[in-house]
């Protein structure tokens, strides 16, 4: 994994590598690592994963979801387009799993839009946008009925 992160230079491989990563029980923490670190993709890299566990991993818990929220916050201020805009799919992939982690990513987006950085707004108002529009919320309560 390391080995091909190093070598990311284009988003679509970016994600498409990160498809593959979900899949290993390596998947959280390189998420946790690579959000650290400075590289442009291997950065993307850490939010296409945390996007990809929310959307397909039943393995990664609500808790571990939750966990990737104060990460979001701390990486919302950079301003480099494909950082930026993985960190937004991140935060919006978590809100969309269901009704408690949509109310928990909404809090989060308030609390982006509250930071002094365009990047940070964009982020927050697209995010906000999608988890609170009515696609998703009736989507979120059919699932709770079900």
């Amino acid at each position: 994994m390391e080995r091909w992160a190093s070598d990311f230079n284009s988003w679509d491989i970016c994600d498409d590598c990160c498809g593959l990563f979900a899949r290993t029980p390596f998947a959280y923490q390189k998420a946790l690592e690579w959000s650290e670190r400075e590289e442009e993709f291997v950065k993307r890299a850490a939010f296409s994963l945390i996007a990809r566990l929310a959307m397909k991993s039943s393995r990664t818990s609500d808790e571990q979801l939750e966990s990737f929220l104060p990460v979001i916050v701390r990486e919302s201020t950079d301003d480099r387009n494909m950082v930026r805009k993985a960190v937004n799919w991140a935060l919006r992939q978590i809100g969309k799993r269901h009704a408690r982690l949509n109310a928990k990513a909404i809090e989060t987006a308030r609390q982006i839009k509250a930071l002094d950085s365009r990047s940070a707004r964009w982020i927050a108002s697209d995010a906000l946008r999608e988890l609170t529009g009515e696609a998703v919320q009736v989507r979120l309560q059919r699932r709770v009925k079900v």
